[in-house]
């Protein structure tokens, strides 16, 4: 009976715990965006009728990819919103930041950092501003009041930042990203993922960067996007901008 117990406490507090930890680091809405109010967002509200998927792309600007990507959703004539990494924003792609504001997309903060959930409110907002100011002193234009933090790692005191800055956690939207298991991304098969999963309101997470390598191969985003566009509209879609949306 004494042993019961005691696996009964055990197996209550490894619970809680699994809970705990998944509030902070799942890749999708959980208990802790539960108390976030409006402060947290992972899907777009629609109005009746409306069919508005949002294409957001992370780890960025990538003076390799991120020019041919522009390039097509400026041939399709399609606003997405890029979440940058500060230290990736430097003189030689200020000016894709620059093309970006330019042509109509919203830009937005991004950490290539896991760990700045434990960082305190204060020093995350003054982190938050500085790399705002940073961005808005080499392009000329400041990015707009979204932030996504690596892999979608939160915690409270990211959550209250946010709120008292006036920011908003931008998430992403169930199955509309580009992990594909533990197969090798290819364009073909992120597309057939995100449009297998898309709908009215959705946030798709695509990455033209890495959040270590300035410079990484991201041909499979590209290949993904030039299928995704022309499949979603055939299906009544458009697509919008976070910034727009939210503003």
């Amino acid at each position: 009976m004494k042993y019961g117990r005691l696996n009964m406490v055990i197996a209550v507090v490894a619970i809680v715990a699994g809970v705990v930890v998944l509030s902070h680091v799942v890749p999708f809405p959980f208990l802790l965006d539960a108390t976030a109010g409006d402060a947290s967002v992972w899907r777009v509200p629609q109005t009746p009728g409306q069919r508005t998927i949002y294409l957001t792309f992370d780890d960025g600007p990538n003076p390799a990819a991120t020019p041919k990507l522009l390039d097509l959703l400026q041939d399709e004539q399609v606003r997405a919103t890029f979440f940058l990494i500060d230290r990736h924003v430097n003189e030689e792609t200020a000016p894709l930041v620059r093309r970006m504001f330019a042509e109509g997309h919203s830009v937005a903060q991004h950490s290539g950092d896991r760990w700045l959930m434990l960082h305190s409110p204060r020093r995350l907002a003054t982190e938050l501003e500085s790399a705002a100011g940073r961005i808005e002193q080499l392009t000329g234009s400041r990015p707009c009041p979204l932030f996504r933090p690596h892999a979608g790692w939160r915690s409270i005191p990211v959550l209250v930042t946010l709120r008292r800055t006036g920011y908003k956690l931008a998430g992403w939207s169930w199955f509309t990203w580009d992990w594909v298991g533990f197969r090798k991304r290819t364009g073909e098969r992120v597309a057939k993922q995100v449009i297998s999963h898309a709908a009215p309101g959705k946030i798709v997470v695509l990455h033209d960067g890495h959040h270590a390598n300035p410079r990484p191969d991201r041909q499979y985003t590209i290949e993904a996007v030039r299928r995704i566009i022309p499949a979603l509209r055939a299906e009544g879609y458009e697509f919008g901008s976070l910034c727009d949306a939210l503003r």
